[in-house]
């Protein structure tokens, strides 16, 4: 992916990615017939074996280095924090805006990793954005082998199922307890590590599912969703598959209940997507938090989304007084992720009054 941006010679590249290690440890590994080298603050220049090249730690300087180089890749770690939106070094956004031709006609490319986009508007449109992607599962499943001692056998389900979604370092540290707590590896104690992902972002809620046993009747529910459930969890596309659920009724009836337990079913993990609790007072806030909780959404997949009296989490929408538009930027971006996402989730929605409900 990597390497047909330098063939057609882009010179500078903004990956983002939540698996920092893992994307500097493969960069090089994309990278034949260019020399990968890295640059951070505390080392300076070094190569992939943390061998120092150069003791350059300025930032400037170090940008100013790949003018010399040919064919040479220079990824940079955190740079992203010296030329925010906020308050951008003149110096360093310079030193990028002289250096991008110089690379260009060289054949290098300057590479910034990053958790999240960060780049002034004077640099905003010499990059080109990259989403790195995080393990899946073969790539997590060789990280069980690679871990597991030799009388304990690696498991593909809990590797798929489980540590999807979390990078490479945090399903190390996953699989590592597992097997310090279970003696295997335990699908449980994996998703434990997303719980942890959860908690940190503050924009989902995990809860545990409910058995299927608790719910009383909805008798039709309930063999709909024991009909459907191969279709659901598996990946044949010429299978139909439900892309969400909306239930309606008057409170008291077991709706939320019922969430839980269509994730028993399924043998999913619920999160709760509270839309409410994602609204913040800052222009365009609201709209990047909804962003961030569908993206790892997305990451985490074998999920069932839990949105709970969805017509009073949208409510404003037909108006677009109340708050700002920013109930309706929050819905505008909620449909287009449904319509859009191709990620393995069930969004099982409940209402108490339809009619007040968005005709979209």
């Amino acid at each position: 992916m990597i390497q047909d941006y330098l063939k057609a010679g882009y010179p500078a590249l903004y990956i983002i990615t939540q698996d920092i290690y893992r994307a500097q440890r493969k960069l090089p590994e994309e990278l034949s017939g260019w020399r990968a080298l890295f640059w951070d603050c505390c080392i300076g220049i070094h190569d992939c074996n943390l061998r120092q090249v150069d003791e350059i730690l300025d930032p400037v300087e170090a940008i100013n280095y790949l003018n010399n180089l040919r064919d040479t890749i220079l990824i940079f770690h955190n740079l992203h924090l010296f030329i925010n939106q906020d308050s951008p070094n003149p110096s360093l956004v310079q030193a990028l805006q002289n250096g991008i031709k110089v690379w260009k006609a060289l054949g290098s490319c300057l590479i910034i990793i990053s958790p999240d986009y960060r780049l002034c508007k004077e640099l905003d449109k010499l990059f080109t954005i990259i989403d790195y992607p995080l393990p899946d599962s073969d790539e997590l499943f060789d990280l069980q082998c690679a871990i597991a001692p030799k009388n304990i056998r690696p498991n593909r389900k809990a590797a798929y199922s489980g540590a999807l979604g979390l990078t490479e370092f945090e399903a190390e540290n996953s699989y590592a307890m597992s097997l310090v707590k279970k003696g295997y590896f335990s699908t449980q104690e994996v998703s434990k590590a997303k719980a942890q992902i959860l908690k940190k972002a503050g924009l989902l809620e995990l809860h545990k599912p409910a058995k299927f046993s608790e719910l009383g009747g909805l008798k039709s529910l309930k063999d709909y969703i024991i009909n459907r459930s191969k279709a659901i969890t598996s990946d044949d596309p010429h299978l139909p598959k439900p892309k969400a659920f909306l239930l309606v009724g008057v409170p008291g009836t077991g709706k939320s209940l019922a969430c839980k337990a269509v994730a028993s079913i399924l043998n999913w993990q619920l999160v709760r997507l509270d839309i409410g609790a994602l609204k913040g007072s800052l222009v365009g806030e609201s709209e990047r938090k909804i962003r961030q909780a569908t993206r790892i959404i997305d990451n985490m997949q074998n999920l069932v989304v839990w949105a709970d009296e969805i017509e009073k989490q949208f409510a404003g929408v037909n108006s677009g007084i109340s708050d700002g538009g920013s109930s309706a930027g929050m819905f505008s971006h909620f449909l287009t992720w449904m319509q859009e996402t191709t990620s393995r989730l069930l969004i099982v929605a409940t209402a108490n009054n339809i009619s007040q409900l968005p005709p979209e």
